[in-house]
Formats: C-alpha cells, structure tokens, sequence
C-alpha cells in the first residue's frame, strides 16, 4: 500500500485526481484528442500496451512524448524501417577493451517505447518487439535482461493500404490491449494547433507521476471489485464475437471469419476496472465495458470477403453486438 493512501478506496479517489491532472498538462500541448489521450492513458494504468491507428501528420509522436514528459518516466522513440535488425532494437554485444563481451543495451530499455510505424519493418523485427512486449525481458545470447518497469510500448501504424507495409499478424496484434483510432482535428482545433505551432510560445510541462506511483495504480486497477453480472457481460461480449459457435449471432456467422480469443475477455474487464476509477467509481458496471468495447475488440476481429464487398467494418459488428 502507498503510504499516501489509508486505504483502496482513498487510492482510488487519488487515480481519478491524478488521471485529471495528468490530461490537464496534457491538453497544454495536445488540443483536442480527448478519447485518444483517455485511452492512452488507460492502458498505462493497465499495465497494457497500445497501438495507435492514423494517418502521418496527426500528432501521434508528440503525443506520445508529451505523455512521457508529464509521467516522469523515460522515453525512446524507435524509427521502424525496413532493413532494421532485431538487434536494432534489444541491443547487442560488443567487445570491450579487456576483450570481454559487454551487452550494449538497445532503445527498447526505456519506460516508453515509441514504435514508429511498426508495419513498415520486417516480421523478424517485429517478432522481437512483441515478444519483449509479452515477456517484459530481452534474450541475447541466452541471457536474460528485464527491462525497465513500468514497461509500456506504444505502436504507430499507418493504415495499411500503403505501399511497402508488413501489416501485423492477428496473434501479434492480439498483444495489444487497445486499438486507438486517431481521426483529423475538427475545424477549430486544427486553428488552435496551427496559432500554437506557428509562434514562438514555450510550454512548459509539469510532471504529475513518477515510475513508483504509476506502478502502485496498475496493481490498485487489479484490486478493483467487479460484480459477477459485468464480468459475465465481458466474456459473454467477447464469446459472442466468435463465429460458428453457441453464441455467435446470425450478424457474426454472416460476416467474420474469426472472432476475439480469450484475452479479448480479460482487457475488457481490465478496461473497465481502470475506466471506471479514472471516473471516480469504485467498481465497474456494464457502461464501462461498453465503453471499453470498440478499441479492446476492433483489432481482435476479422471480416470476411462478404463483409468486405457490402461495406461492412468492425465497428458495425462491435456496435450490433453492444
């Protein structure tokens, strides 16, 4: 237990505090993107990773770096190409003066890692982020080194009809508690963002919470109670999304070829947990699964062909479903 806090509930009341201030020091540098930033934000909590869905231009890496500057944490941003090498990213051994080999660690030792374009590098690449992402460690040379905690990748894609792109394989997204969408700012905030970029204005960012504080939440979001009836919801949500089983609606069978897995089940109820504290409640009800249910499901569903020729997307199901 932290020693700010005499008990859970106390600890809860102060995530939701630190959650306002955090998005208030966010908003100094980042205008709008208020879901964006919420969910972000969410999954730090969760202690889940995060991929971020738009087109170049839209402020995602200031984003991410702004977050980092208001979380006193440390920050890489690793540029994804397609000649780079697994040991680009966790890092290599070299050979010291006293002829010993010595482990250079590579970018991916930092709090927050900014995947850029993830989906333009090879899979090989790809593979040895996601599996520092699930094992929260690198292996080189048949040893392991943990990296740092809290550990939290944020990944960027483009959208994949773009030429030269590796689009990530369903199981590989899966290690994704999120999938955020970033859409272009509104007409007055797309003024608000060119009258503070175009001038000479200095922000200046507080930091809100620290290595130790973000860790103390993502254990206090586990604790969180959840009645039975939601966590039901959750994993009736998620069975539903599968096709050609008891569950599954005509809507599924007619449209998906693949459904969400079991995990799908556990980032709702996550989800949930941390949306509901960051909203000052001390437990999740149903609104908060719903709430959570687009960007948990989205990545974890397929369409097949049919769904694709009559114009029908992900969030049409996950909406027919909710």
């Amino acid at each position: 237990m932290n020693n700010r806090y005499a008990n859970d509930v106390e600890a809860v009341d102060g995530l939701a505090r630190s959650y306002q201030d955090l998005k208030k020091e966010i908003g100094k540098m980042i205008i709008g993107q208020d879901e964006v930033v919420q969910s972000v934000l969410m999954s730090l909590f969760s202690n889940g990773h995060s991929l971020l869905v738009g087109v170049p231009g839209l402020a995602k890496t200031l984003l991410i770096q702004t977050i980092s500057d208001v979380l006193d944490l440390s920050f890489k941003r690793i540029q994804f190409t397609p000649d780079l090498m697994p040991s680009d990213i966790t890092g290599t051994e070299i050979l010291d003066d006293s002829r010993n080999f010595r482990f250079n660690k590579g970018p991916l030792f930092a709090n927050i890692v900014l995947a850029d374009e993830i989906n333009r590098t090879p899979p090989k690449t790809q593979a040895a982020l996601l599996e520092a992402m699930q094992e929260r460690s690198v292996t080189v040379s048949g040893i392991s080194y943990a990296l740092p905690k809290p550990f939290f990748v944020l990944a960027t894609q483009n959208p994949i009809e773009q030429e030269g792109t590796y689009p990530l394989p369903e199981a590989q997204l899966d290690r994704f508690m999120f999938n955020i969408d970033l859409d272009y700012p509104s007409f007055e905030e797309e003024i608000e963002v060119v009258k503070n970029t175009t001038s000479d204005k200095v922000i200046d960012l507080k930091h809100v919470l620290n290595a130790e504080e973000i860790l103390f939440f993502q254990q206090l979001v586990r604790r969180i109670p959840i009645a039975d009836n939601v966590l039901s919801y959750a994993v009736t949500l998620s069975s539903k999304t599968r096709p050609k089983t008891g569950n599954a609606p005509d809507m599924v069978n007619q449209y998906l070829s693949w459904g969400a897995g079991p995990r799908a089940s556990q980032y709702l109820v996550v989800g949930a947990k941390c949306h509901a504290a960051i909203h000052g409640k001390y437990s999740p009800d149903i609104e908060d699964v719903k709430a959570v249910a687009h960007i948990v499901l989205k990545h974890r569903i397929v369409l097949n062909y049919k769904a694709e020729a009559e114009g029908i997307a992900e969030k049409d199901i996950i909406d027919g479903l909710l």
